[in-house]
């Protein structure tokens, strides 16, 4: 099993409603992508000057899942439309129960 984390900030110019549209397409390619095996999205409500504004967090079978998520057309649109309105973010992939260092 493959996990795949992204951390999102947002432009504050739209903040709220750019929020609620990424968690809408974000959420849509689950009945699109066949590697795709989980999808979560989470709004962040820490106050902290160093928290993200959204967490994307998906999981796949293996790296070869991942790749066909990461080159997906449907995904592919998603991440064109969210450059768009973020400032920044932040990656994370791992394979559960690997414990050595790449």
């Amino acid at each position: 099993m493959v996990t795949h984390i992204v951390f999102f900030a947002f432009s504050s110019e739209g903040r709220s409603e750019n929020l609620v549209e990424a968690r809408r397409r974000i959420e849509a390619m689950t009945d699109h992508i066949p590697s795709l095996r989980r999808l979560e999205v989470g709004l962040n409500f820490s106050p902290e000057d160093r928290a993200m504004d959204m967490a994307l967090i998906t999981q796949f079978d293996d790296r070869d899942g991942l790749d066909a998520y990461a080159t997906h057309p449907v995904h592919l649109e998603v991440i064109a439309w969210i450059k768009t309105v973020v400032t920044y973010t932040k990656v994370v992939d791992y394979e559960h129960g690997e414990m050595s260092l790449p």
